[in-house]
Order: C-alpha cells, then structure tokens, then sequence
C-alpha cells in the first residue's frame, strides 16, 4: 500500500446569482478532475452562488436556485463516482440560513458542513445573512432538489468523512482557518488526514503571502494535508478583489500553489503522502495527547463514502537526495546553518573540558568538514588554530592526491600538523597477528584504520586534547566503519550528516572569506573519488579503491536511509519512490541490488551505533542510540528482505 491521495482544489469562473450557470462550471471541472484521477476535489467558499451575492442571500429565488444547481453536480457526480467534490452553497434551515461545504459523490450529498466562525469586521459582515454551525449536532436537512426525490442530509459543524480505504478528511470553511483554534486542529484530533477548505478571501497587499504561510503552518501544525480553494474570477469587484488563491500543503510542506492573479478557471492537482502523516503522528505521541486534552471537542460522527483512492503518487514530488534542498540558495543556507550546528556543538564541548582538537586528516570529504568545523570552534573560542592538532597516518593504500591535499590543507588553515607513516607499524602488527600482508582482506584493511585510531586517542593525550571524530550518517546506517577502529572517537561532529550533503557542505563553506585561503585545495577534495584508501594505490600511485563500488551509490543509500528512518515506509514503497526518481540513473534490478546490501548491513550493523561517541544531531534523521533510533544489535532484517524478494 503506497498510502497516497489525490486532492485538487478548483476555482470556477463564477457569474454572480446564476447557481446554474456557475453548476455547470463545476461540472466541467469534475470531468477534468476525474480525467486527472483527483480523490478529492474542492471547491470555494459559495462557489454555487458566487460570495459577493450579499442581500441577494435573502432571496428564496436564488437559494431555490442554488438547491437546482446543486442537482446538476449531483447528475455529473453519477458519472464520475471515483471524486469526491466539496462545493459551496448557503442552505436554509429552519428560520436560519448557514453558509455550508456539501460533501458529494455517486449522485449523492453525504453530508453538509456549516462555517462555525462568521466574520462580522472590516469588510466582511457574514452576520448579516448567516448563522454559524457551532451549536448544530446532529441536525439534518432535508434538501428538496428539483427533479430528484427528497434527500435528508446530516448537517454537522464537525463531521469526518472516510474513504473506502479509511482515507479521512474534514472540512472548514475561510474564517475558521483564521481563528486561534481552527476547527481543522479539532478535526485532525480527531482522525482527519486531509483538511479541505472553501475560502472566499479578498485581496489586500501581503495577504496572498500571509494566507499561504497560514495554510502550510496549519498543514503542520495538524500534521496534515491541508488543500485551500478561494474565490476568484468572476466574483463582484464591487468593493472587493479576489485572486482564486489555490494552495495544497502536507505537514509544512507547500506542495503546490496557483499563480497570482487568476484571471480564468484553474485546477491544481497534487498528490498527497498520507504515509508521511500516519508516520509523524505515529511517533509524535504529543499528538496523541493533545487529543486525549480536547476529547470532549472530537468529532463524533464519521460519514463513510464508497470511494476508492486512485492515486499511485506520481505527482508528489520526490528527489533523488532528500537530505539536500533542490534549489541553490536553499541549499546554501541549509549548509551554513548545519555548519553552524556542528561548530556550536564543538564549541561548547572543547570550551567545557578546556580542550585541544585532535583530527585524523586524509583528504577525503569527512575528515574536511569536521575539520573546518574545528577551526572555526577555535576561531570562536579566540584561540589560535593552531589547537587543532591535525595528523596524517599514511599507508598502504594512501595516493599521491589525497597526500599533498591533507598537508596543503592542514598548511592552509594554520593548524599544528603532524604525520605519522603507520606502514611500519602495520607490518609490526600482521607479523604479531600472523597476517600475510600479501592477503588484502578485511584484516589486512582493518589493522590500519585501528592502528589510526590508537595514534589518535594516544596522541590526544600527550597534546591534551579530545579526538574529532570524522564519520557520516551514511557510513552509519551500511556499518562502514572499522569497529574500535574510525567508529571510535570523543566526539563525532559529522554522525548526523549524510554523505551526499557533505560535499555541498565544503563547497558552501569553500565560499566563506573565512575559509578563502584554502579555497583551491578545497575545491580539488570535492573532486576527489570517494575512498577509504585501504588498498594499495595503481601503478600511476592513483587510487584503486572505490567506496560506492563496493557499497553502492550514496545517492541510494541515503534515499533508502531517510524514508525508512524518516518515516518507517516499507521496502516496497521505498522501492517504487527509488524507481521514479533514479528512472535516468539506475535500472530497477539495479536499485533492488542494492537495496538488498541496504538493509542487510543495515541490521547486521547496529552494534556499532549502539555504542557511538556524542555527536550533534542536525536533522529529523538520526542513528544516535540515545536520540532518534534504538534498536537491538540482534534485530532480524528477514521481514524487510522477505518484502524485497516479493518485489
């Protein structure tokens, strides 16, 4: 199960106090909605009648008319039964008149949703016409729609309405968005996965931006979906201006917006990852308690609907690197502000315990970031950086590049630099283990990542200092590191960075004038192989050992990572979202490969985060066993294997 829903909100070219012209707009909308595959479709606030009728709302004529257009909806909805349409229509009952959402679908109202919150200021005076909903339990309205049979409609202020697949959703109508506690806050409470709301919103300068930032709080705030339709063309420009503002947001994430102004009709579709919000509000446990606060305010009343969803997704948008923004100056700023983090948190540490930094330097990308970030914690602290005490342990596998890089860059920032050729003292070691260095296997790669381990820790203490740990999030979750070996250090500033942000991160901080003097070096690390140069180089001294040949692509696995951990997705749609968004880079046999190795070193690997030094957490994914993930070292990974063999 995927867990997608498809939701369009709408916006008719309405005529003013012509229900039935406006109804057949909203037919030919329902078509392009259901050509489109839309679950839910929205409408705005009065869409039947159009907002701005005012006293015209007195008029028996236009309501009776506005029950006929509704007719017309209900004989298009026949044909397409697969929508759900919410429509806006004002409906009498009793001696009051309520400005209502109607729930359609399959030629049937399911129900009517009457705005609880009339404004009644500025330029609004809804009072004038209608009552709110708010006192409204269980009220029924018995709808008298020309040329079909008497149809009684519950009419409920909070009312929930549930797909056939247990899919959710409640409505509100314009104010009640704006009030300190929206209805939809109560509705999400109460099981409500989707929001809609039919708006009919005026324009005033920055009110576009403002409603915008309303709707995407609201969407996380109530961990949710949350798609708003407004009034637009062919409202009364009498007093007033409406651009047909269309939003869609899930859980803080704007997922789509309709450009300003609207001169025409406009439909938005987007796909909507109701998995992201059952896994939010799984974990989130005050969620859960906020509802247990309001229990007497949940709504009651679910109302099913014999509607199937039909989206399989591909219009949500999914990246290739999810830990890394898409857009430029997002990504930089993401950068600066992680790089910031990462110094704070060093900082704080070395100023606590009166420190020195000590740093294993290879001239690959991890070591370069943490210690960059070292330097600048010094330079914060108003000590010379020369505290940072940088060591460069050549051996077997070292290249000739990545050499002179350590040393320019250890030159460049000014740090005390130390080298120590660890060859002889691997050779010492093999020949005391009984280990033919001739065998280049996992023993023969292992001895010198510990052997740097113990320079490190013993190094530390004659300069008095702690040692810097230099391994990534990505290096964590496929157990890529030596146990007791590059694992260990006494703080870990990168372990929650994955490995496809990292070269992002030095490029960014490449820019700073800060770091300008090592801008060249800089710029040839990030176009250094990835390697843990634990093999001897080829006969040019070039590297022959290539990480993501022998692991697979970061790019996979950090896509893997973040959707499992992220929201707990399941291997089978991890790998439909995996072949959507490296359909140009991987065949699917290939992203099942190494899914596979994903989840096998996965569990296989957990006793090495169960013991990891501190380490600042930067982001909502973290292997921490203190934080955000704890696990048992002994975990069977057969359930998530078996789900991939199937696939």
């Amino acid at each position: 199960m995927l867990d997608f829903v498809r939701v369009a909100c709408a916006v008719p070219d309405v005529r003013v106090g012509d229900p039935l012209q406006n109804a057949r707009k909203h037919c030919t909308i329902l078509e392009k909605a259901d050509a489109k595959k839309a679950d839910i479709l929205v409408f705005p606030e009065l869409s039947l009648t159009g907002y701005t009728c005012q006293d015209l709302f007195f008029q028996d004529s236009l309501n009776d008319a506005a029950l006929a257009g509704l007719g017309r909806i209900l004989n298009c909805s026949r044909l397409p039964p697969d929508v759900v349409a919410v429509v806006g229509l004002p409906v009498r009952l009793g001696c009051r008149m309520f400005n209502c959402a109607a729930v359609l679908s399959g030629g049937m109202v399911h129900g009517l949703v009457p705005k609880t919150y009339i404004p009644n200021y500025h330029e609004f005076y809804e009072k004038r016409w209608f009552s709110s909903g708010e006192d409204l339990h269980e009220n029924q309205a018995l709808l008298q729609i020309p040329g079909m049979p008497a149809q009684t409609v519950p009419v409920l202020p909070k009312a929930l309405f549930a797909l056939a697949d247990g899919t959710a959703f409640g409505v509100e109508i314009c104010e009640d968005l704006w009030t300190p506690i929206p209805p939809s806050s109560i509705l999400a409470l109460s099981g409500a996965e989707v929001i809609v709301n039919l708006s009919a919103s005026n324009e005033t300068i920055g009110k576009g931006a403002y409603r915008r930032e309303l709707v995407t709080h609201q969407s996380a705030a109530a961990a949710c979906v949350y798609a708003y339709a407004s009034a637009g063309a062919g409202e009364s420009t009498q007093d007033l201006i409406f651009s047909g503002q269309c939003l869609i947001a899930q859980n803080g994430l704007l997922l789509g917006q309709t450009e300003e102004p609207i001169v025409s009709e406009t439909l938005l579709v987007r796909d909507c990852d109701l998995g992201r919000i059952r896994a939010d509000r799984r974990s989130n446990k005050s969620f859960s308690d906020n509802a247990s606060t309001f229990s007497a305010m949940l709504a009651q009343t679910k109302i099913g609907l014999d509607v199937t969803p039909r989206s399989d997704g591909t219009l949500f948008p999914i990246t290739k690197l999810p830990f890394v923004p898409a857009v430029q100056t997002d990504r930089f700023a993401r950068c600066m502000e992680i790089f910031r983090m990462q110094v704070a948190g060093l900082k704080h540490r070395l100023e606590i315990i009166g420190s020195k930094a000590v740093i294993g330097v290879s001239g690959g990308l991890d070591s370069t970031l943490a210690l960059l970030v070292a330097v600048e914690a010094m330079r914060q602290l108003g000590r010379p950086s020369s505290d940072v005490y940088g060591v460069t342990m050549p051996c077997y596998g070292t290249s000739d590049r990545t050499y002179q890089n350590s040393l320019t860059l250890m030159e460049k920032l000014g740090i005390s630099v130390k080298e120590v050729n660890i060859r002889e003292a691997v050779d010492i070691h093999f020949r005391d283990i009984g280990h033919d260095k001739s065998v280049l296997n996992g023993t023969y790669e292992n001895a010198q990542a510990r052997e740097r381990t113990q320079i490190l820790m013993d190094y530390a203490s004659v300069v008095g200092g702690i040692v810097i740990g230099t391994g990534d999030l990505s290096e964590l979750a496929l157990g890529w590191c030596t146990y007791n070996g590059d694992h260990m250090s006494m703080y870990g500033v990168n372990a929650s960075i994955p490995k496809t942000l990292i070269r992002w991160m030095i490029a960014a901080i490449a820019e700073s004038e800060s770091f300008a003097s090592a801008r060249a070096v800089l710029e040839d690390i990030l176009d250094t192989p990835i390697s843990p140069e634990l093999l001897p180089p080829d006969a040019a001294g070039k590297i022959s050992q290539y990480t993501e040949d022998l692991v697979g692509p970061y790019a996979l696995h950090d896509f893997f990572l973040y959707y499992m951990l992220r929201f707990g997705f399941t291997p089978t749609k991890i790998y439909t979202l995996a072949c959507r968004a490296f359909r140009e880079d991987f065949p699917p046999e290939t992203i099942k490969k190494w899914m596979k190795a994903f989840y096998r070193r996965f569990f296989t690997q957990q006793f090495k985060r169960s013991c990891l030094p501190d380490g600042v957490k930067v982001g909502s994914v973290c292997l921490s066993p203190r934080g955000d993930w704890r696990m048992p070292s002994d975990a069977s990974g057969k359930v998530w294997l078996e789900e991939l063999e199937r696939l």
